[in-house]
């Protein structure tokens, strides 16, 4: 496959940047096709100026960004599309495609960081028992498919992979002897998943019955479909959504990748061992992505010695109801705050009802600034067509 190894000498510098991305950075397909989309919009964008990405100025850029904004698009997405620009423009200026970085002194919309939201051990054990459940009534391929799925469940909540890595997964990825998966992350980068037992017998009980129900010859994936094809990432999302059709919300895969963190940290791993498991490369993310409960919080700070102070203790006796009040539940889990006041966010929002409405009015006072500096000018085009 030549274009995998070298990129074609008529290639754009634009496709040689998506080359760049796929070999050099081994940046996955979905990372790249979200550069892809991204690049595409400010490229459009350009194109109602008469312009191109490589004749772009950063007054082209500082617009753009102002465009989404007044489209009240989230915060962190303009952040993601800031980024895949200046990955850009930053090739670009190291193959000496452009003279300057239009991206260069455009800092990054501020951010607020949003709590994952994570499941109660009954909602997983519910989630976790939704296959075996259908297993009795269905026989043949369909039992099949029962294993298959309750596989997929335990191993997600077992060692937390992501979507991607669990469907790229094969059967030599696979040790159930040793009691771990191989796993290809971000990056191309390897790692170890560990297999609790359920999830070791759910898998055995897969490999030894369902899998070969599946399969029509051959399949090196260890989770396939029906005739033995590739399970998608579409499917796992469907698989997820069904056994907890009984819990009355919307769960993702993401959200027992987190649950597993978070039970992890309660039992009391620490960050590096849990960073490790999930495969982030930083450990803020993994602090992220591992918080803790509040009921749980104000249970440890009970442990503390002034929180247990004896009646004896006059000068340093603190009351334990007035400290744990410091950790009093103001807002349910999984909010997010205004990125402008204290307020809660509006839900899949970076801001609170008030300010959403004060964008809003903004955008259309911008428009109506814009229709009112236009009309001039056109009217003038005319008398001078008529003249």
């Amino acid at each position: 496959m030549p274009d995998l190894m070298m990129a074609s000498e008529t290639d754009s510098p634009v496709d040689r940047f998506f080359h760049y991305l796929r070999v050099e950075k081994c940046l996955s397909a979905n990372t790249i096709s979200g550069y892809r989309t991204d690049i595409a919009q400010f490229s459009d964008f350009l194109k109602r100026r008469n312009q191109v990405l490589l004749t772009a100025q950063r007054q082209d850029v500082r617009e753009f960004l102002q465009e989404l904004f007044a489209g009240l698009v989230d915060g962190r997405s303009v952040a993601r599309k800031l980024s895949a620009l200046r990955h850009l423009y930053r090739y670009l200026l190291r193959e000496k495609k452009i003279d300057f970085d239009p991206t260069g002194n455009i800092a990054s919309p501020r951010q607020w960081k949003v709590l994952p939201k994570s499941l109660a051990r009954d909602e997983i054990e519910m989630i976790l028992a939704a296959p075996a459940g259908a297993l009795s009534a269905k026989k043949g391929r369909d039992s099949g498919v029962a294993l298959r799925d309750r596989a997929v469940l335990e191993v997600l909540y077992a060692g937390g992979p992501r979507v991607s890595e669990l469907v790229d997964a094969t059967l030599e990825d696979l040790k159930l002897e040793a009691r771990y998966m191989l796993v290809h992350g971000k990056g191309d980068k390897e790692r170890l998943v560990p297999l609790g037992k359920p999830a070791q017998e759910a898998l055995r009980q897969y490999l030894a019955c369902g899998r070969t129900t599946l399969a029509r010859g051959s399949s090196p994936f260890l989770f396939i479909g029906r005739g033995g094809s590739r399970l998608t990432r579409q499917r796992v999302w469907q698989i997820v959504r069904q056994a907890a059709s009984g819990l009355g919300k919307r769960v993702s895969p993401h959200m027992l990748r987190h649950s597993c963190a978070t039970g992890m940290i309660e039992n009391g791993a620490d960050l590096r061992t849990v960073q490790t498991i999930l495969g982030h490369a930083d450990i803020s993310t993994t602090q992220l992505y591992t918080h803790l409960d509040m009921k749980h919080l104000r249970g440890q700070w009970a442990l503390h010695p002034r929180a247990q102070a004896g009646k004896g203790d006059k000068n340093y006796r603190l009351k334990t109801g007035t400290q744990l009040s410091l950790f009093s539940e103001q807002h349910p889990p999984g909010y997010s705050i205004c990125s402008q006041c204290t307020n809660p966010a509006e839900p899949g929002k970076t801001s609170c009802a008030l300010h959403l409405n004060r964008a809003n009015e903004a955008a259309k006072r911008s428009k109506e600034r814009k229709r009112n500096q236009t009309a001039p000018i056109r009217q003038t085009g005319q008398d001078r067509s008529v003249g």
